[in-house]
């Protein structure tokens, strides 16, 4: 229900700015808002075409690796510290193979690899679903690793740093990675709270230890590279990991005897299903945010925002990144676009361009991720799940700006 009274609520929000608008003199304000809803409608439908080819590839791949037992395998090994993150599914069930798969291409930055994963985790969730149309404790869950976006290689932000020319691209790689992972701790703990989970039990507990000082090993690793050497590192290991994946798979299929052709072909299927049935939820969302973005809301309260630090005194510096870190919740490709424009208008080296830089890299899009993994299983009810993702990235958000303070 929440999303529903915040989608209504974008498409009447930006009505009376656009009324606004248009008494202040700007007698354009309602084409730019009209248009943008074309423009939405086909950026959902090209996002969706654009998915089609990779969810076959990759439910295909999963599909393989189902049959081949791999993902069993992987079920086992995490069902101690997994079933105590999600109680309500069943010991060493498949899914937890998936949520590991997903959440593992998260973090190495694999995009096209996450969705399709993490689409086939949803879809596992639903079999064990008793209410078809009510999202899951674990699936809330789930989606909250998702939205707050633990990424430890931000390889498109640093390729964009350097087409940019700051001088050194790799400076916000420590800061994301810090925000990104109070985003993902505050999310676990919020959600856990949410669904009464006790995460001082010492096998969870441990995990996310364990999780803290992984980061931590990786920051030190990647401090004592070069730039250069840093993004030779990241982009070699990114693509052997996802290849040795699909290798693994295989031969693991061909190994128990599987024939692999067939259980690929039958998980590419499903996957151009999933892509088709998730076009409505897309159209909906991403015409919605376009509106809202077009009427000029944003602008405005961008700028009330600014008077109001300026009021109390403290610097300002922040509230002109803000435009990302609204944008990031909303829409992956607009949130780009405005990092992109600080970079160009302060510089990629100023503090606005390095927090816009540190917000695209804390979460993720909430609204996208909800729309698209809901819509594809149907789940009409999400609970309290756009409250958790949401707090995550506030609490993402906040550890950016106190983040690029300290280390800029």
């Amino acid at each position: 229900m929440a999303l529903n009274y915040i989608w209504i609520g974008f498409f009447l929000i930006a009505f009376v700015f656009g009324i606004i608008s248009l008494l202040m003199g700007d007698t354009t304000i309602f084409q730019k808002m009209v248009d943008s809803t074309f423009d939405s409608s086909k950026t959902a439908f090209e996002t969706s075409l654009g998915l089609t080819g990779v969810l076959a590839l990759w439910l295909g791949i999963m599909k393989i690796g189902e049959r081949a037992g791999v993902v069993n395998v992987l079920a086992r090994m995490l069902s101690p510290f997994f079933s105590k993150l999600f109680p309500d599914i069943p010991k060493n069930h498949p899914v937890m193979g998936s949520i590991f798969m997903n959440i593992a291409s998260n973090m190495l930055g694999l995009d096209n690899a996450a969705t399709p994963t993490g689409l086939k985790a949803m879809a596992q969730m639903q079999e064990l679903n008793t209410k078809k149309d009510t999202a899951t404790n674990p699936m809330i869950m789930f989606l909250v690793l998702n939205t707050s976006g633990l990424t430890i290689i931000p390889t498109t932000i640093l390729a964009f740093r350097s087409s940019y020319g700051a001088v050194q691209p790799t400076d916000v790689f420590i800061p994301i990675l810090l925000a990104t992972t109070v985003a993902t701790l505050a999310g676990i703990i919020i959600t856990a709270g949410w669904q009464r989970i006790n995460i001082f039990q010492p096998i969870l507990l441990a995990g996310l230890v364990g999780l803290m000082a992984f980061v931590g090993l990786v920051i030190w690793g990647f401090g004592q590279m070069d730039k250069e050497t840093m993004g030779t590192v990241t982009s070699v290991a990114s693509n052997l990991i996802l290849l040795s994946i699909i290798v693994l798979f295989i031969v693991a299929g061909l190994l128990k005897k599987v024939n692999v052709y067939d259980a690929f072909i039958e998980g590419a299927k499903d996957g151009f299903q999933t892509a088709v049935r998730i076009i409505p939820y897309l159209v909906a969302i991403l015409v919605a945010v376009g509106v809202f973005r077009a009427s000029g809301a944003m602008d405005l309260l961008i700028q009330g925002i600014k008077w109001c630090v300026e009021q109390c005194g403290l610097d300002t510096r922040f509230v002109d990144a803000l435009p990302t870190a609204f944008m990031k919740p909303l829409s992956g490709s607009g949130a780009r676009g405005l990092m992109l424009e600080a970079m160009k208008n302060y510089g990629p080296d100023s503090f606005v361009g390095r927090l816009s830089c540190i917000f695209q890299g804390s979460t993720d899009t909430t609204f996208y991720v909800l729309a698209v993994y809901f819509g594809s299983i149907s789940v009409r009810y999400t609970r309290h799940a756009l409250a958790c993702g949401l707090l995550a990235d506030l609490a993402g958000v906040i550890a950016a700006i106190a983040i690029c303070y300290i280390f800029f």
